[in-house]
């Protein structure tokens, strides 16, 4: 009996979980997940794949950048094009994915103003040619006059500045504040922004943002067609060309009144989709409780053509492939920051994303996701819960399976007849998660439960610690938890220098097979180590050692990790200039001291992380590294901690945010691995270190001089001999400490 009231228990348990997450109360990540992937999955199963012709990408690419130029070109240019486009080509409509916020002074006519206003103010001929060429050396105005009485729309974008500020200036709200005085939507909200020059703006026919709304996973599913600003509301790049192909139309909210589910009308908001009234019907636009639109893929990258700019302004592009049809002026480059992960590439162009959200506007083809499929959710878990609940005890294993699988059957086929059918979107996982959980705590709820704690557990320190210590753990769970305490940790930051460089010299394919390479190289090191994988940071990697897992040695085996890390990348390179790849160079930073270590972030996402002023102090040092021309500093707390290696003091230093100053170091190698033959070099460093501090210029350079000779590669013997050039001519006072300060990050 306690057995079967067990049973219920936990299973009335599981229902109620995930109720909560189905009503919104929480979420739980792992069916966000799911829920996604789910998505996914239909989405690439009924892409049309067909490319769409009345939407062409005027693509800024790596062989225009080659061609023509680094961007931004010159606004002549620019104006170039926008005769070429319209009078030549015929294009329809121009919607660019760019933003022109600075002005164009290339042309040198600001210096020969200057001149007729001061040292040739006299010359009436200087004036007199200048009043000829001012017209022509005008970039934006030419490129203003291009973009005059053209059916041109530009994109600009908002952000959440922390001090606010703007550039440019925006276009009229589509709809005034106040519109939606009363009603509870959640609108994406932002309090500053980045706009064209007026010049621009007051001459072209619109503009619209082009800010993306990435899912917690970072895959853009969907974008916001309005944004609240300063209470006004302003719509996206794609929703704006769509009312403009359709005669600029008034923009109508579309709600579904009386409310749902037993919530009022007033609480729920309502807003389910956007309409555009026009002569050829109202074109409805469905919405989520974000007022964002699904993005309907048509396909991978190229589901609409490309055209490179390097070929239209040269002409080449044939007149009909650009006559009469919608352009979009995108970039491809990897350098111009514009590609995005989606669930259909990793690396999926911006621009491409408004085409698709352009021609599903104009078929009909945006899924639906509205507000009140949270209380379907329900509905569903509350009917197949209860029937599973009532059922499953009372049935044979045999009978229990087939119920369990009709079920998940029965789920998925609902799921997707409403996704094809009536273009909705519907959750899956809660329901999908609850007749599983239901069918294994029915066939065997005690070895069930245990499994599933351990999986788990897994899954919530596998991402950040390596297996061996995951399994570890395992054996006593209820020793470690994600809950935020003070802990004394050693922190590692590493970066990559000159990536910026290094990415716009790849292929997109070439750059994401390098930094898979590389992050998996020094994440395997730093595992290895028995390190706490934090993050990666773009090219960054930060980790730490000492949690979750106590290690009385974190010192040791972070700075270990950071020597082995080199090494590694040594081997690494000789792979990458063997295929013609440039070097990847790193400066490493490590500190050690008490922070707060946890689960921290929002309800929307969380990451097992460090905070506090020991881990601002290491990202500092790796930041340092640059200045010294060393690959790893360590601050002097890591130092004592640490056994077994052989360090040489770099310097005394005072960091941004810090008043107290910091001995830095540099880790040469294991004392076991210590070549002896630089013990010379290293007693001529410290001497040099000893002369610099005392202000004795002339030896210290003459020791550094000697020190070169031994080392002629190392960067730290230059840079201190050009700081004694410093040093004499702005000599540091004679109360000076020996202590450098740094006011950059």
């Amino acid at each position: 009996m306690n057995s079967h009231l067990l049973r219920y228990g936990l299973g009335l348990m599981l229902m109620a979980v995930l109720l909560g997450h189905a009503a919104r109360l929480y979420q739980i990540p792992v069916l966000g997940n799911l829920d996604h992937i789910a998505y996914d999955t239909k989405l690439q199963l009924t892409m049309p794949q067909v490319r769409d012709e009345r939407v062409v990408i005027l693509d800024i690419d790596e062989r225009s950048l080659a061609e023509i130029g680094r961007w931004p070109w010159g606004r002549e240019r620019l104006a170039g094009l926008m005769d070429t486009l319209f009078d030549h080509y015929g294009v329809m409509l121009l919607g660019v994915d760019v933003v022109f916020a600075e002005p164009d002074t290339s042309s040198g006519l600001g210096t020969l103003e200057g001149l007729a206003k001061g040292a040739l103010a006299d010359n009436a001929g200087f004036r007199s040619a200048l009043d000829e060429l001012r017209p022509k050396l005008d970039y934006d105005s030419l490129f203003a006059t291009s973009l005059n009485k053209r059916p041109v729309l530009l994109g600009y974008y908002f952000s959440d500045r922390s001090d606010g500020q703007s550039s440019g200036a925006l276009p009229d709200p589509v709809l005034p504040a106040g519109t939606f005085r009363g009603r509870n939507i959640a609108f994406a909200s932002f309090n500053s922004y980045g706009a064209n020059l007026p010049r621009f703006q007051s001459a072209a026919m619109g503009a619209g943002h082009f800010n993306p709304m990435p899912d917690f996973d970072g895959l853009n599913r969907r974008v916001p067609m309005l944004v609240e600003h300063k209470g006004a509301y302003y719509e996206s790049l794609s929703l704006a060309i769509v009312r403009t192909l359709l005669g600029s139309p008034r923009l109508v909210p579309g709600y579904a009144e009386g409310g749902l589910f037993g919530v009022s009308a007033r609480d729920y908001g309502g807003l389910e989709w956007l309409e555009l009234p026009s002569a050829r019907g109202t074109l409805r636009i469905p919405v989520d409780e974000n007022v964002a639109a699904l993005i309907p893929y048509r396909g991978p990258q190229g589901s609409f053509a490309y055209y490179s700019l390097a070929d239209v302004l040269a002409g080449k592009t044939p007149v009909e492939a650009l006559k009469g049809k919608v352009a979009l002026l995108g970039t491809t480059a990897p350098g111009l920051l514009d590609l995005r992960a989606t669930p259909v590439g990793s690396t999926y162009p911006g621009v491409e994303i408004h085409a698709n959200l352009i021609a599903g506007m104009l078929d009909g083809r945006i899924k639906h996701r509205p507000q009140y499929v949270t209380g379907f959710d329900v509905v569903v878990l509350l009917l197949v819960g209860g029937l599973l609940l009532w059922l499953l005890p009372r049935l044979s294993p045999l009978n229990a399976t087939l119920l369990s699988g009709g079920m998940l059957v029965l789920l998925v086929g609902m799921n997707f007849a409403f996704w094809q059918y009536a273009d909705f979107v519907l959750p899956v996982a809660a329901g999908l998660l609850l007749v599983i959980g239901l069918y294994a705590l029915n066939m065997s709820y005690g070895y069930f439960f245990e499994s599933r704690s351990k999986r788990q557990f897994a899954r919530m320190f596998g991402q950040y610690v390596p297996p061996e210590l995951v399994e570890e753990m395992s054996r006593n769970p209820e020793n470690y938890s994600m809950e935020g305490r003070n802990a004394d940790l050693t922190i590692l930051f590493s970066d990559i220098r000159g990536f910026t460089s290094i990415s716009e010299g790849l292929e997109p394919k070439e750059l994401t097979q390098l930094m898979n390479e590389y992050l998996g190289a020094m994440t395997f090191v730093i595992q290895d180590q028995r390190g706490t994988l934090d993050k990666y940071i773009g090219d960054a990697i930060m980790a730490f050692w000492g949690a979750p897992v106590a290690d009385a040695e974190h010192a040791s085996h972070g700075v270990v990790a950071a020597l082995k890390m080199q090494a590694q990348l040594e081997e690494l390179n000789r792979s990458l200039t063997a295929r013609g790849w440039p070097e990847l160079k790193t400066g490493i930073g490590l500190n050690t001291g008490t922070v707060t270590v946890g689960d921290m972030g929002s309800p929307v996402r969380k990451a097992y992380t460090v905070m506090g002023d020991a881990v601002n102090l290491a990202s500092r040092l790796e930041g340092l590294t640059k200045q010294y021309g060393v690959g790893i500093l360590v601050g002097d707390d890591t130092r004592r901690a640490t056994k077994g290696v052989v360090f040489r003091e770099i310097d005394r230093v005072r960091v941004k945010g810090k008043d107290e100053p910091v001995s830095i170091h540099e880790p040469l190698a294991l004392e076991a691995e210590f070549d002896r033959g630089r013990v010379e070099e290293l007693k001529l460093w410290n001497q040099a270190l000893r002369q610099f501090r005392a202000q004795e210029w002339d030896q210290a350079e003459l020791t550094l001089f000697n020190l070169q000779r031994l080392a002629p590669d190392c960067l730290l013997y230059s840079a201190y001999a050009e700081q004694i050039g410093y040093y004499r001519r702005s000599p540091p006072g004679r109360d000076w400490d020996g202590v450098r300060t740094f006011e950059t990050k």
